[in-house]
């Protein structure tokens, strides 16, 4: 039988996440790790002990024009070729599809050549290409209890394995933060995403200025910013007399994280995965534009166990941005709360599960002294 895990994923930092975690803890397994992307997967090269990448053709085909669209297909279909081969030559003992349409000519190629094939799901809702994959996959990894455009054929297939995140991250949920005491410094953490969000360039300021006085004096606000909109923002909170550390980007994430009282950020996989696991709570403003608006999704997740409030970019404005901001930090009681329920949704092990699944999919060894997580542990995904 053969030794190699073959893993495929889009280059979107959404997929790229849980697969290089993913990559990594097999390697440090002593397993034999491979990847097949697109143009995109860079990130992956940087993956610690040796794992073999391989590219293939992909495109997406949504919200494109007709010849857009011919193109795509034609892309798709030689990347199922180049797929082929590579399942022909390689015979992986299992094939990990993430998403993205890096994903689909490999695992149509792997499920036809009879190779096992675990899918791995990061929102609230079924991705186009794992809808388009479900059928072929033998075990579904999701990361939320309750996941959206499931078939009720493969509800079946379904494990709550969880998001990987990042070992740094993980290490912040053993920072417990104390009630906040009434006169105590409140760190906020305000994020976009990878390329920032310019709706809180605007946004948080505003909503800063329209604080009690007392209250704005106390935060230490550190906010990501586009480049463009580094002046701006800094500009603002100067003449607020806000204590802000404005970034396009923090190279200290789980630093700031540990410190954080709470967040102000969007709702994609990652995002949500990193908050939980840590335990912080957030205002979450979903990203209106998201493919099935899986963003909202992911935020109601969150919301409906207590650890978040969603705040819909569209019906949120300045006002009701400060009165959430104000009625929060000005409830010690209430942020603790919030903060212990964003920690029960978080999965801390979640690449150990996902990496256990796989295993046994494969029908490969566990190393000695690994833990296991076993199927009917994981299968929390509501039918």
């Amino acid at each position: 039988m053969s030794d190699l895990i073959l893993l495929a994923a889009g280059g979107t930092g959404g997929h790229v996440f849980p697969a290089r975690a993913l990559a990594e803890t097999l390697l440090a397994r002593g397993h034999r790790v491979g990847l097949v992307t697109d143009r995109r997967g860079t990130a992956f090269e940087t993956a610690s002990g040796t794992l073999e990448v391989h590219r293939i053709r992909a495109a997406g085909i949504a919200g494109r024009g007709i010849v857009a669209k011919a193109r795509a297909v034609g892309e798709l279909l030689l990347g199922y070729l180049e797929a082929r081969r590579l399942i022909r030559t390689l015979a992986p003992a299992v094939v990990v599809g993430f998403g993205g349409y890096a994903s689909v000519p490999t695992v149509l190629a792997a499920a036809g050549r009879g190779v096992p094939v675990v899918l791995h799901e990061q929102n609230a809702v079924l991705g186009r290409a794992n809808r388009l994959l479900a059928a072929r996959a033998d075990a579904i990894a999701v990361s939320f209890a309750e996941v959206a455009k499931v078939r009720p054929a493969d509800r079946g297939k379904l494990l709550l394995t969880g998001n990987p995140v990042r070992e740094a991250i993980r290490t912040v949920r053993d920072t417990v933060l104390p009630p906040l005491s009434p006169d105590a410094p409140v760190a906020v953490l305000v994020t976009g995403g990878s390329q920032g969000a310019s709706v809180f360039a605007d946004l948080v300021p505003a909503a800063v200025a329209r604080l009690p006085e007392a209250l704005r004096r106390r935060l230490r606000l550190s906010q990501q910013a586009r480049p463009v909109e580094l002046e701006q923002v800094t500009a603002a909170y100067r003449e607020l007399g806000i204590e802000a550390d404005v970034r396009s980007f923090f190279d200290d994430m789980p630093a700031r994280l540990a410190e954080a009282r709470l967040l102000v950020c969007r709702s994609g996989a990652s995002t949500v995965a990193e908050n939980t696991v840590a335990g912080r709570p957030a205002l979450l403003v979903p990203y209106p534009h998201a493919i099935d608006d899986h963003q909202a999704a992911n935020a109601r997740a969150v919301a409906a166990a207590g650890g978040a409030r969603v705040m819909p970019q569209a019906g949120t404005d300045a006002a009701a941005l400060a009165a959430a901001l104000a009625e929060i930090l000005g409830d010690p009681a209430l942020l603790t709360r919030m903060a212990e329920a964003a920690r029960s949704v978080g999965v801390p092990d979640a690449v150990e599960r996902l990496a256990d699944l796989v295993e046994r999919r494969a029908g490969v060894a566990r190393p000695h002294g690994a833990a296991a997580t076993t199927d009917q542990s994981a299968r929390r995904a509501a039918a």
